[in-house]
């Protein structure tokens, strides 16, 4: 499994063609979080401009329902969006 700086992963919820998303616990305090991680090692300038607008328009989102981003983070060489896990699968 893999290892991000700061948060314990639990479990693996799904994989798609981009990218990983993890459930796990931030360390410092054990919030519960979902990460989601780019699959590639070193995505390309678009992919990460890609990656970088999804975690912005998240978190500007204030809609009951919608997962509120915590943060975006780099990872050695790979860009990780940290996320609220209410619970769900």
């Amino acid at each position: 499994m893999l290892t991000i700086s700061a948060y314990r992963l639990v479990a693996q919820l799904y994989e798609s063609a981009n990218s990983l998303i993890y459930r796990g616990w931030r360390v410092s305090d054990e919030q519960p979080v979902v990460l989601k991680i780019l699959k590639d090692t070193y995505p390309t300038p678009e992919r990460s401009a890609w990656f970088k607008r999804e975690y912005e328009v998240t978190r500007n989102l204030t809609i009951p329902g919608v997962v509120d981003a915590y943060a975006l983070l780099r990872d050695q060489e790979s860009l990780v969006m940290i996320l609220e896990d209410f619970g769900g699968d």
